[in-house]
């Protein structure tokens, strides 16, 4: 189906499915049947003797109410204590963990270890997988296990599609699915998804597939100072937040065969998006394809179980300035960009019970990762008469092996220790600038580049230590340390350019500033110190967790601002406006505190009532300058009045942000005031149909969004200064959406 046919499906859906609901209350008020499903008997698939411990899983309940308010997957993870969201497109946000993101978290999807293959870092690994084919969401936020973690530091994300059902021995085959729809005002977002499944007892098949698209959205009051886009006859009202439209469509098909207790999968998955703008990027995303291919075995033994994947992805990337930002450049027509990113993996774990008591995790894996990334020429002037490679054969290729002792010698006492050995090594080819003999020093910094060798060993050493112990049935505290390491990614180690306007294209924190990468830089090294006390009801009906933590990182990368003529670090600083940076090792300090709590309040005629609250504190220092580390969420808080009766579920949430007050004066980071914001979500199911609803900022405030970056939505974005410094991307103003699901 064509992108066009999708959204005149999507309309027709939007228009169609209420009515539906409405049919199908009024059957249900009327005493009639409202279409049931058959009861059919679905028998488990082989899974692992016990997932790590550690984990915090957002519920299946959570997820359905999320389904119609975003398109961005990583936004499902909001209500996960220590979880923030570092602002970027409108379906590619960044999770930042305890102040830790992007990279040095370890995210998964459908067990595949996915790396963004773009200097902006426009399609990461959540981008891949639409909420509509979510199955399982899950944080390591603590002490993530070596089983869960490698080549990061931060903790760990786990998302994974809708497990393959079968039909139980005897019974008929199972033909099921679902189709849905979704609106929402602010930037007249809309979409469709579709699933569909037919299983044996031995053999499934499915499908998913969905799309979405948006405006621009408009802020709850005006932001800006001007309404010019560089572009004749094309002008943003002072309230509209300039490049935040998307469209994009994703397939996913799913064949899965069973024998006794094994299973063998085979997923192929497909992402078209036509384009993806970003307010806080000097570049837009204008295409972006890639596909997977995704096998998996898992079978259960006598001994325990045992799993393996192999997986490919292809991802084709195009930037280039979207419809609002300025395209002409003297002779120069737009500065196309491409990427071409490769990946292949493998991996092979064991659980072996040793004991009733004892758990044996080992496992391998490895990765191989080549990127190339062009900019070819434009006009006659300083992007031209060549090519500009900005990483040219770059490989990043992973292998590690890993074992981990999980113990439960009493009913009171779990621990878990394990060891993992990861060696990462990288290499890139020569660097070529557009002109040798050009401006911007691209000849000078080429022949340095390149008189240096690109290839780089890392053998990298991950310990964790981790015990739990519960006192009674409604008191347990889980304690531990962990050293984990992270080699450079390809960006922060292989740009070579101190050209401003090169530099400026390489930029994946959205600051508006520009970066070089750095060949000498070392891994980062992480300790981390953690504990979670947990009180709640033996039925879970009430529950309180509070978890300090604290990390010390060693050879932390982050950046000084850069003299190009000198090349060297800049002896007088920028203290008011946008710079270029250089990636250097340092060390950083980070703790904090996150708590979250749940309970009921009251049993009434009109339901029951409840209450949830989260509340997340995180300080990041710079331990070598003093300075703050960039986009460190500062205090923050979420509340929550929930009410249930029959089919409904709604709820009232107040959202609370202190004002960002510590940042890195290096990256001259944009201090942002406090803001609160009043949500209001609710929803209806009958047996076969969800209708949700709601209202986000109901009284239409504005606010900052606190680690959303420096606009750069709008205007002359190629020149360092050509948009005005100060400024922060703003959020979102009141947004009414509503959304259906039918199941068949």
């Amino acid at each position: 189906m064509s992108s066009p046919q999708l959204h005149a499906f999507s309309r027709a859906m939007a228009l169609a499915l209420p009515a539906l609901c409405l049919l199908c209350g009024q059957a249900q008020a009327a005493g009639e049947p409202i279409g049931t499903l058959p009861t059919v008997t679905v028998t488990g698939t082989p899974d692992n003797v016990t997932p790590p411990p550690g984990a915090t899983p957002v519920g299946k309940a959570s997820l359905a109410t999320k389904l119609s308010a975003t398109s961005d997957t990583a936004s499902m993870l909001s209500d996960i204590p220590g979880l923030s969201l570092n602002g970027a497109g409108g379906v590619s946000s960044l999770p930042a963990i305890n102040g830790l993101a992007d990279d040095r978290l370890r995210i998964k999807v459908d067990g595949m270890d996915l790396i963004a293959s773009c200097p902006n870092h426009m399609n990461p690994a959540l981008s891949y997988i639409d909420p509509t084919n979510v199955g399982v969401l899950k944080v390591y936020a603590g002490i993530t296990p070596v089983s869960a973690g490698g080549d990061s530091i931060g903790g760990s994300i786990v998302a994974e599609s809708r497990a393959p059902e079968f039909a139980a021995p005897g019974q008929s085959a199972i033909l099921k699915g679902e189709v849905g729809t979704f609106y929402r005002s602010n930037n007249n977002a809309q979409g469709a998804n579709v699933s569909a499944t037919y299983a044996t007892d031995k053999f499934n098949i499915s499908y998913n597939g969905s799309t979405a698209k948006a405006d621009n959205y408009i802020a709850g009051g005006n932001f800006k100072t001007t309404t010019d886009t560089g572009r004749a006859g094309h002008t943003l009202p002072l309230d509209e937040v300039g490049s935040t439209a998307y469209e994009t469509v994703n397939h996913s098909l799913g064949l899965a065969f069973k024998k006794d207790n094994h299973l063998f999968e085979a997923k192929v998955g497909i992402q078209d998006m036509p384009f993806q703008l970003y307010p806080n990027q000097r570049m837009d995303m204008l295409y972006n394809k890639q596909d997977s291919l995704n096998l998996r075995y898992l079978g259960q033994f006598d001994w325990g179980s045992l799993e393996a994947r192999a997986y490919h992805e292809n991802v084709d990337h195009y930037m280039d300035f979207g419809a609002d930002k300025q395209f002409q450049y003297m002779t120069a027509p737009g500065m196309p960009m491409y990427t071409e990113g490769k990946t292949n993996g493998l991996s092979v774990k064991a659980d072996v019970a040793l004991t009733p008591q004892d758990l044996l995790r080992v496992g391998a894996e490895a990765q191989q990762y080549h990127l190339n990334d062009w900019w070819p020429p434009s006009g006659s002037g300083g992007m031209s008469p060549g090519t500009f490679w900005n990483i040219k054969d770059g490989e990043r290729d992973r292998t590690a092996l890993y074992t981990e002792w999980e113990a439960r010698r009493s009913a009171q006492w779990m621990t878990l220790i394990g060891a993992r050995v990861e060696q990462v090594k990288m290499d890139a080819g020569n660097a070529v600038g557009y002109n040798p003999a050009g401006g911007g020093f691209q000849g000078r910094d080429a022949n340095a580049f390149n008189a240096q060798s690109h290839s780089s060993t890392d053998n990298n050493v991950d310990l964790t230590a981790l015990a739990k112990y519960t006192a009674n049935p409604i008191y347990d505290i889980e304690f531990g340390l962990a050293h984990k390491v992270r080699s450079p990614n390809v960006y922060e180690r292989f740009p070579w350019s101190t050209w401003t306007m090169a530099a400026v294209m390489n930029n994946f924190v959205g600051d508006g500033n520009g970066y070089v990468g750095n060949l000498a830089l070392k891994p980062e090294a992480a300790n981390t110190l953690s504990a979670t006390f947990d009180w709640h009801a033996t039925d879970s009906t009430w529950g309180l967790t509070v978890t300090p933590f604290y990390t010390h990182v060693n050879d932390y990368i982050d950046a000084v601002q850069w003299n190009a003529t000198t090349n060297a670090p800049a002896t007088t600083l920028v203290t008011n406006g946008f710079s270029v940076l250089k990636y250097v090792n340092q060390s950083a300090r980070l703790y904090g505190i996150n708590v979250s709590g749940h309970m009921p309040l009251a049993k009434t005629s009109w339901g029951e009532f409840g209450f949830k609250g989260l509340l997340n504190y995180t300080k990041g220092t710079n331990q070598d300058t003093g300075d703050g580390l960039y986009n460190i969420m500062p205090l923050n808080a979420k509340l929550a009045l929930t009410q249930k009766m029959g089919g409904w579920d709604n709820s009232a949430e107040l959202v609370m942000v202190k004002a960002k007050d510590d940042v890195s004066t290096m990256r001259n980071e944009i201090k942002t005031p406090g803001y609160s914001l009043v949500n209001l979500r609710g929803s209806y199911s009958w047996k076969t149909v969800r209708l949700d609803f709601g209202v986000e900022n109901l009284f239409d405030k504005f606010y900052d969004l606190t680690t959303g970056g420096a606009y750069a939505g709008q205007g002359k974005t190629m020149s360092i200064s050509g948009i005005p410094y100060g400024i922060a991307v703003p959020g979102m103003g009141r947004s009414v959406y509503v959304g259906v699901n039918v199941k068949f």
